[in-house]
């Protein structure tokens, strides 16, 4: 705390005595019960918890209380003076009042309880008098802008919860949280923002804004809300108030590549804190944090920052000048010593003039027993956190918490309602309460206010002692001091709800009511929890607009919880559900299907309802499980809010979906009796409602027939409906769906006609095809299409009608009949897309028009009693009438004989006459719709009937004139809403009518038309001899019927036959035909194999429509196939071959091995059946589609119907016309078939050696005995366990199950002695390849290869195999599914085995080598052992006697080095060296990747030293060939001792040291292996006679030149044997002591600590390896850099090659290694080393990293540029490759090492012309020699690993002498 802000004066004390009078003045007035809450009371969880007690807090923090506000006095001296005395006085009235009353009160009140300055802020210095009481926090003294600290304890979307000092809770808006959102003006920040900025649990300053007053029914609830701005926080800061080693809460701006900018809410400064490697917690951008101050930039205005946690414990603030209160901030700690004690706590003295207190509850004990004060003496120095500071009284709060001094939060396992029998009493306060140790798991501080001790007011705490037990129920918790607080009251271990915790959904509860809202009432239980009960939930009535009587404040009612949720409780009063006896259901968990239980209806839809029950557990009930009847609709039956009971009949826990049922009982009507989807049923009428027509089917089934569902026209349901009567018989109703026991059924005529048709599931929908639907809904985006059942399809906006519509709704209308054109089918999904636009839907025949007569004349029928008008009233006949009237429409006439009926004379239709009324008329008949005749009396059309004679037969007879299709000239007569009535004058004018509109279109505008018009018509529908039959006529726009000429009208007879050219039309595509018409009335189809020819379109319908006219052949007469078979007569053709060639009847003959094309007629689970053609069947197998697992997986969805497959026949049934198919791809199709071979009738012949086929694994065998895999229906085949992997694993089998989908390889085929066919097969990837063109064919197959053949094995070959067998003599382990190789019992291992069969279990892995071989006996013996003990079976006794220099030699690499190979010459143990100079003519850049252990080579014996045991080797290929000269006298060679193989100390990984990184003679110097200029070491190390390749004769030229490289490379080869003898002389070291006593002697190599490591390798000790690459690394010297290189480079080899993970392994000992060794050098080796590993992705992100660090050097971009050119070549398209060569090759012409690159990768792809060609261009360069003399070189090898071309290689020849003579010159003149 700091003084009053006053002038300091030297000599004075900051402040006094006299600062603290009117502090005390002020506060006089307050009852001295305010003052009586004791320090600790907790009532801040109380409050949030309403335990008991908490009334009697809420009632006590009613109080406002005025406190003083601090600052600078603005009275002079001598007013000062003044006020001290009055004060003085005042003051000490008051001490002498107070103590007369507390002697009236008989000592009740004490100063810890009662006493004003409790509650009072201290904000005085330590000078003067001293309070009483430490500081506390209270809700009746928080004011704004106080600092505080807090604990997060919740964070929510919306707001923050704090725990503050004293256990009060505060709460933070999300718009208070950050600054950085407001910056950015972010309005959706609060959605994450809360959980981004804080979590729950971090320790964080605020500062007050506010306390908000909620008086209810007395009571004062205060709400503090706070802000964590830090522009709040730290207003006033600035850069002058810093100091190093401040603590200060900043916020993440924004996240850097090398550090975080950080916001501390002032535009002064700015913070930046550097990214730690070591960081555990991700950083976010707007996440608060605390870090510490350790630098300031004052220039830049930047504080450099440290998260560190162990420096943020420690820093504490230094004591400044100028330091003021402002600059105070909780959460800082500060360096104090103890001035005095106060009552309940203490006072300490900080920052030289500031002074603060700890209250009891913040000591450095959490436990504090009654002699506390021991613990601290007077000046004790102590360290102390910043708990609150108050701006206005200059009050600061302390702790000494040892968690809170370590930013940590204490903790504390308790929480409220739990109950602890045994809590130990500390400590007994009789004017405060109860300090305990709660025995949790871990002791816990507690306290028990003395207001909890007992139900009765008394206080009298002597009845307990110190040590004394008692059992404690816990009422909240302080988060931030760790303390709980409890009670032993008795009422608090009564009822079954004490906190929020022990709440249940469903479980009774009594509760009162506490207050009455209009959204509902707040009921508190005996506890003090609330509870909502809503208003929906007050009452079982269905509107409940008012709570009821029965809810008034004090009530006490019996609910029950409905659920709890964040503390929020609500419950019912519903007597159904308070009284239900069922089972509750209260989460999806408890749902069990069957279950039945009480719920609430929360909403009500058309197709059902949703149920809620307890918990938040929600279910639907379909409208089917509503109990319905029948045309009664649910919102009628139930309402929102009632309780129902139900019955669980589906349930989904885990995606929470729940359905339910209202029927009780499980009766249902037996499947059998129950009508199907798409059938006809008939129907009476059994009452109407107002949706829908009720009807009784069979007698017993109920149905509904919805308004919509009575006519296909929009206008007729409703006409329809008014004269229906119950008792009226529907003949034909189509069942569109079923609910429950009741059917929804429909009476359109256009679905009747077409139910057949109609689609129930998504496969009978095809791409295509139109279908009869209805609109069931429609949506701004489109319309959806109901089907049968619930298939419905979408209809987008833009397919749904032809021209742009604003609302769909203006074209369509819920019920319309519609045909829909189907667009696509995706079965996954369920979706299917429809078409409903005019142009592509438009139906081809009169169904519609005819529908709406049929319907028109029922209508009549039932509107009528007598329906003798409409036979005496004939289309076409001639009567008499009466005129009745004359009106602006027409005539209207009466007739004697049918009152009920009215006649129509529209005055167009008078034809010129005149009449009047009253005078008779006669008329035309044109047409007769509900009651009305339209009559004529034109002259024209009465003469028509009089030339014939009788009325009646006049009109059949000029009808059976027209033709079906036919093209006719009409004239109109009348228009009329849905049709028009037209006139043939042609035809004598015959009666015919017109539609104007279809299905789709009959919201939408139609064609204008004037009544007589004369348009153009197709004749639609002819009527039969029922006189009440129409003429249809179509309009010729909409028919698109192809037309019949004058000459062709007369009728057609039949007159085609097979082989006749037919001109058809397409009227319907079925997804395997077309069905067309011709000829009249003469009905076709064509198979979807007769349309294109073979290797055509995938699709033959793709380019058809409906209405299309096309040109067929007939080809055959129709076989009839149920119901439509009889319909289609004829077969025909659109085939080119067949319309346009001669048509000559064939029959096809399918043969094995032939090719066809079929189509998908439909897809089982494991086959597809085809049609191959009209006759011809076939079917493919799963396994037969495809070899490819994932497809083969993926079978079903692959083919749909309809869908091209080409196949391979493998067989073929005559008699059934079927055949088998195998799919043609990729895999599984043989490129060359011997179409001479014998066709065989089993499949079995179709499985050849070599075939990439498809399986199934069908069994996994135990042990060794590989997998049965099922390669075809009744085929299957075996893996060898040595065949699964390709890689020697543990277990090959773990990653198969079966089932599993695989791909194999056929590797034979044999037939055993019983006829049974055995088929051995492989799973290795390598074996899969099929591209024998591959590059890296040859190399995979050489590291995956098995060994076929004993020949191939020689004796030391290493092998690798899996134990088959074991027992006590030994084992027999598996090398391939062919040779098996048996290991005794001495050979197992190097140790004693004392049992084989527990220490080499079946299937075990193992490694070894060949003993011996026999494949004669076919016998092999191996070796387990490391060793070669004595019993090993010695080879061909070969001694360095029968060597001979000069001799050829066989042999296997034993090991690679970077100076050369250890080659095992053949048939012995002899091991001799070649080194890296005789390994070829040209320089190796590059051993590992040329050569690997076990390789088989040739060498020729240069040198033989008997005495050495050393023999030198070549493996030129000049050695070789007869035509170079091979110099073999090289007598500086270099040699090794070869003694038998296992006392060689060798390598163990040959991975281990880096080939370039060491410095001795021995070991190459670290170098890379990409040249780093144009005259680099590739270069030098060139043969140096370019003259040789062209001439042996010119070489003398440059002999001198010549000798002087020999001359240097025997030097290096002897510098070489040289270090070879130091490090080993005569003993090679084989044990670890041997090594122990080299290291002792050469601390500094590392050639020896390299050569450790390999032996410790070898014994397969990784640990000690890695050991002594410690000790290497800690003992050679520091100057040695290049040995600490070499053994860091061979420490991070190890770790490539064991370490676990391998990556971050290795990373680890890089990171080290970076600080102790060339930074360059170091990255170069790990380059290296990933290359070579072809860890090629790492090789890449390291070069990154590399280029970014090392920018100038040219040697790294050189990596680069050649790693990423190799990698194109490799991995990507060698054109970018070859391009981007040719762009740097472009700029830099004479880099030889890039041309050398380039032709290797070029080489390696193989294209001769492409190499030659650029070798010609490389050889045309002006280069100096040497480099000319390589190039040259490279050439003449490449054209001599071609073959003998001698051309080609006399011409390379020539090209050198030319460059040598052309170069001569040149030289002589300089």
């Amino acid at each position: 705390m700091a003084p009053p802000r006053v002038t300091r004066k030297k000599g004075k004390g900051a402040g006094g005595k006299t600062d603290l009078r009117p502090d005390r003045k002020q506060f006089k007035r307050h009852h001295k019960e305010d003052a009586a809450a004791e320090q600790g009371d907790g009532n801040g969880e109380r409050q949030q918890s309403a335990a008991p007690g908490s009334a009697a807090l809420l009632a006590a923090a009613s109080d406002e209380a005025d406190f003083p506000r601090g600052g600078h006095s603005l009275l002079s001296k001598d007013e000062m003076a003044e006020a001290r005395a009055e004060a003085e006085q005042d003051f000490e009235r008051e001490a002498k009042k107070g103590k007369g009353k507390r002697k009236r009160s008989g000592g009740e009140s004490s100063g810890f309880g009662v006493d004003d300055d409790l509650g009072i802020l201290f904000g005085g210095a330590t000078t003067g008098k001293l309070p009483r009481f430490a500081n506390r926090i209270t809700v009746k003294n928080i004011s704004p802008n106080m600092k505080l600290w807090g604990v997060v304890i919740e964070v929510n979307q919306k707001d923050i919860v704090l725990s503050l000092p004293g256990g009060i809770r505060g709460f933070v808006r999300s718009e208070d949280v950050c600054d950085i959102a407001l910056q950015e003006n972010r309005k959706d920040s609060g959605n994450n923002l809360c959980a981004e900025v804080v979590h729950v649990g971090q320790l964080v300053p605020c500062i007050v804004l506010r306390v908000d007053d909620d008086s209810r029914e007395g009571k004062v609830n205060k709400r503090v809300w706070l802000s964590l701005r830090l522009s709040l926080l730290y207003k006033g800061l600035a850069l002058d108030g810093l100091q190093e080693g401040m603590v200060l809460t900043a916020q993440v701006k924004s996240i850097e590549d090398h550090g975080y900018i950080l916001h501390f809410g002032v535009s002064s400064f700015s913070g930046f804190m550097q990214k730690d490697d070591k960081e555990d917690v991700k950083t976010e951008r707007r996440q608060l944090m605390q870090c510490v101050v350790k630098a300031i930039d004052k220039t830049r205005a930047i504080v450099h920052l440290s998260s560190d946690e162990d420096l943020l414990s420690k820093s504490t603030i230094k004591d400044l000048k100028g330091l003021s209160i402002d600059h105070l901030i909780p959460g800082m700690m500060v360096n104090a010593r103890v001035h005095s004690f106060l009552e309940n706590g203490l006072m300490l003295s900080f920052l030289t003039y500031f002074s603060g207190t700890v209250d009891i509850f913040n000591l450095l004990n959490s436990f504090p027993s009654g002699n506390w004060k021991d613990d601290y003496s007077k000046n004790k120095k102590v360290n102390a956190r910043i708990l609150f500071v108050d701006p206005s009284t200059r009050a600061v709060g302390l702790t000494l918490n040892k968690h809170l001094l370590h930013l940590e939060v204490p903790p504390i396992n308790l929480k409220a309602g739990d109950i602890y029998d045994k809590s130990k009493v500390l400590r007994v306060d009789k004017k405060a309460g109860l300090f305990l140790e709660i025995p949790s798991p871990t002791p816990s501080p507690g306290f028990i206010s003395i207001r909890d001790v007992s139900d009765k007011d008394a206080k009298n705490l002597e009845k307990f002692k110190e040590g004394s037990s008692l059992r404690v129920r816990i009422l909240g918790v302080r988060n931030l001091e760790g303390v709980a607080i409890g009670t032993i009251k008795d009422s608090a271990f009564e009822g079954s709800v004490f906190t929020h915790d022990d709440v249940k959904p469903g479980m009774l509860v009594r509760a009162k009511v506490a207050t009455v809202e209009p959204f509902g009432a707040i009921v508190q239980f005996s506890s003090g929890v609330k509870a909502l009960c809503p208003l929906p939930h007050m009452s079982e009535l269905e509107h409940v607009v008012k709570p009821p009587k029965k809810f008034k404040v004090g009530a006490e009612l019996l609910f029950r919880v409905l659920g709890c949720k964040s503390k929020r409780v609500t419950v019912t009063y519903k007597k159904s559900l308070v009284k239900s006896k069922l089972d509750v259901l209260s989460s999806y968990a408890d749902a069990k299907i069957g279950l039945v239980t009480h719920g609430w209806i929360t909403h009500i839809e058309k197709h059902g309802c949703f149920v809620k029950f307890y918990n938040g557990v929600q279910g639907f009930v379909s409208r089917s499980d509503l109990g319905l009847e029948a045309g009664t609709e649910a919102e009628n039956v139930y309402h929102v809010g009632q309780v129902v009971k139900c019955r669980i009949i589906n349930v989904i826990p885990a995606s929470r979906k729940l359905n339910v049922s209202f029927v009780i009982s499980h009766n249902r009507i037996a499947p059998i009796d129950t009508p199907k989807l798409g059938s006809i049923v008939s129907g009476v009428v059994e009452r109407l409602t107002p949706a829908a027509v009720v009807v009784s089917v069979n007698g017993f089934s109920k149905g509904t027939i919805l308004n919509e569902h009575l006519a296909d026209h929009h206008g007729q349901a409703a006409q329809l409906k008014n004269v229906l009567k119950p008792g009226h018989e529907f003949n034909q109703l189509l069942v569109l769906d079923t609910e429950g026991q009741n059917l929804v059924l429909s009476a359109k005529h256009s679905l009747i006609n077409c139910a057949n048709d109609i689609p129930s599931e998504i496969s009978q929908m095809h791409p295509g095809v139109v279908v009869h639907g209805y609109i069931c809904n429609i949506i701004e985006a489109g319309c959806f299409v109901r089907f049968l059942g619930h298939l419905t399809g979408f209809s987008p906006k833009d397919k749904a009608v032809d021209r742009w519509i604003e609302k769909l709704s203006d074209a369509f209308y819920v019920g319309q009949s519609v045909r829909s054109h189907i667009l696509s089918v995706n079965a996954e999904t369920a979706r299917v897309k429809l078409a409903l636009q005019q142009s592509m839907c438009s139906s081809m025949d009169s169904s519609f028009i005819q529908g709406y007569f049929l319907l028109d004349q029922k209508i009549a029928a039932l509107k009528y009693s007598s329906n003798d008008w409409a036979r005496h009233f004939g289309i076409g006949s001639l009567v008499e009438a009466e005129v009745g009237a004359i009106e602006e429409y027409g005539i209207i006439l009466n007739f004697k004989d049918h009152l009920d009926t009215v006649g129509l004379i529209e005055h167009h239709q008078l034809g010129g006459s005149s009449v009047e009324v009253g005078s008779s008329v006669k008329g035309l008949v044109l047409d007769l719709s509900d009651g009305v005749v339209n009559l004529s009396v034109k002259p024209e059309l009465i003469d028509s009937v009089r030339i014939v004679g009788k009325k009646k037969k006049r009109q059949r007879a000029v009808v059976a004139d027209l033709e079906l299709h036919e093209e006719v000239n009409a004239v109109v007569e009348i228009i009329k809403d849905s049709y028009m009535v037209l006139s043939i004058p042609e035809y004598n004018y015959a009666i015919g009518f017109s539609p104007l509109m279809d299905y789709n279109s009959q919201l939408l505008p139609h064609h204008h038309y004037d009544n007589g018009q004369r348009i153009t018509v197709v004749v639609g529908n002819i009527p039969s001899s029922d006189s009440s039959g129409r003429l249809i006529l179509l309009p010729k726009a909409s028919a698109q019927y192809s037309s019949l000429s004058d000459s062709k009208r007369a009728k057609k007879k039949s007159g085609y036959k097979i082989g006749s050219l037919v001109e058809a039309e397409i009227i319907d595509i079925k997804p395997l035909e077309l069905l067309l018409k011709f000829g009249g009335n003469l009905h076709g189809r064509i198979h979807i194999t007769e349309i294109l020819e073979e290797d055509s379109a995938e699709h033959p319908f793709s380019e058809l429509r409906i209405g299309q006219k096309l040109t067929a052949r007939i080809v055959s007469e129709a076989e009839p196939s149920g119901k439509s078979g009889k319909k289609f007569k004829w077969e025909l053709s659109i085939r080119p071959c067949i319309v346009n060639g001669e048509f000559a009847q064939k029959e096809q003959n399918h043969t094995t091995n032939g090719i066809v094309r079929a189509y998908v007629v439909k897809v089982d689970k494991e086959w597809v059946w085809l049609t191959v053609s009209r006759n011809v069947m076939a079917h493919l197998f799963l396994l037969d589609s495809s070899s490819e697992p994932s497809e083969l997986k993926e079978f079903q969805q692959r083919f749909s119907v309809g869908q091209a497959v080409k196949g391979r026949v493998i067989s073929v049934n005559q008699e059934k016309r079927l055949l088998r198919l195998k799919a043609l791809d990729n895999q599984c199709t043989q490129p060359n078939i011997d179409e001479t071979q014998e066709p065989k009738s089993s499949v079995f012949g179709q499985t050849k050696q070599g075939d990439i086929i498809g399986g199934r694994v069908q069994k996994i065998l135990p042990g060794v005995g590989g997998l049965v895999v099922q390669i075809g229906p009744h085929l299957h085949g075996r893996v060898h366990y040595t065949e699964i992997v390709d890689s020697w694993v543990s277990e090959p089998l773990s990653g198969f199950h079966e089932g599993q989908f695989v791909k194999c390889k056929v590797l034979s085929v044999s037939r055993s002695s019983e006829g049974s066919l055995r088929v051995d097969l492989s799973l290795r990837s390598s074996n899969l390849i099929r591209d024998s063109n591959n590059s890296r064919l040859d190399d995979l197959e050489t590291c995956t290869s098995r060994i076929e053949k004993i020949k191939d094995l020689l004796p030391g070959t290493e092998i690798k195999g899996y134990v088959k067998n074991v027992n006590s003599k030994g084992c027999f382990i598996m090398l391939s599914r062919m040779v098996d190789a048996r290991i005794t019992l001495s050979n197992l291992s190097d140790e004693y085995v004392e049992n084989p069969q527990k220490d080499f279990p079946v299937g075990m892995l193992v490694h070894g080598r060949i003993l011996s071989t026999d494949p004669s006996s076919g016998r092999v013996e191996a070796s387990l052992r490391k060793t070669t003990g004595s019993k090993l079976e010695k080879l061909d006794d070969i001694s360095y006697s029968d060597l001979h220099v000069g001799d050829i030699v066989d042999g296997q690499v034993k090991r690679v080095e970077s100076f050369g190979l250890f080659v095992t010459i053949r048939r012995s143990e002899l091991v001799g060296l070649c080194h890296v100079s005789e390994l070829s003519d040209e320089p190796v850049v590059d051993i590992n990747s040329c050569y690997k252990a076990g390789d088989m080579v040739k060498a020729k014996i240069l040198k033989i030293d008997e005495t050495r045991h050393r023999v030198s080797l070549g493996m030129k290929k000049s050695y070789f060939d007869s035509d170079l000269t091979a110099d073999t006298n090289d007598d500086e060679s270099a040699l090794m001792d070869i003694s038998v193989a296992p006392q060689m100390v060798e390598y163990h990984n040959r991975n281990l040291v880096h080939r370039k990184a060491e410095p001795r003679a021995s070991v190459l110097p670290l170098q890379v292996s990409l040249d780093e200029s144009e005259g680099s070491d590739l270069e030098d190390n060139i043969s140096n006679t370019c003259l040789e390749i062209a001439n042996g004769t010119e070489a003398n030229a440059k002999k001198s030149d010549k000798q002087l490289k020999k001359e240097a490379r025997k030097q290096r080869e002897l510098e070489i044997s040289a270090m070879e003898e130091r490090a080993l002389q005569e003993d090679i070291p084989q044990t670890p002591d041997d090594f122990e006593k080299l290291v002792r002697s050469s601390p500094n190599s590392s050639f020896i600590w390299i050569k450790y490591m390999a032996t410790l390798l070898d014994l397969a000790d990784v640990e000690k390896a890695r050991a002594v690459a410690e000790r290497a690394l800690k003992t050679i010297i520091p100057r040695e850099e290049e040995e600490k290189l070499n053994v860091w480079v061979a420490y991070f080899n190890l770790e490539n090659e064991y370490g676990s993970p391998r990556e971050d392994a290795v990373k680890k000992v890089f990171q080290r290694a970076l600080q102790y060794c060339d930074p360059k050098k170091l990255h170069l080796a790990l380059l290296a080393m990933y290359e070579r590993t072809e860890q090629y992705e790492l090789a890449d992100e390291l070069l990154d990293r590399m280029t970014k660090r090392f920018k100038t050097s040219c040697k790294i971009w050189l990596c680069r540029i050649q790693f990423a050119l190799k990698q194109e070549f490799k991995c990507g398209v060698p054109e970018e490759g070859r391009s981007r060569f040719e762009l740097i090759l472009r700029e830099y012409p004479k880099r030889t090492d890039l041309w050398s690159v380039y032709l290797d990768q070029e080489i390696r792809l193989g294209d001769v012309e492409v190499i030659r060609a650029l070798f010609e261009r490389v050889t045309c360069l002006t280069l100096p020699p040497k480099k000319m003399q390589f190039l040259f070189k490279k050439y003449l090898n490449f054209e001599k690993s071609l073959g003998k071309d001698n051309e080609r290689i006399q011409l390379v020849q020539q090209k050198a002498i030319e460059y040598v003579q052309s170069s001569l010159p040149s030289q002589d003149n300089s």
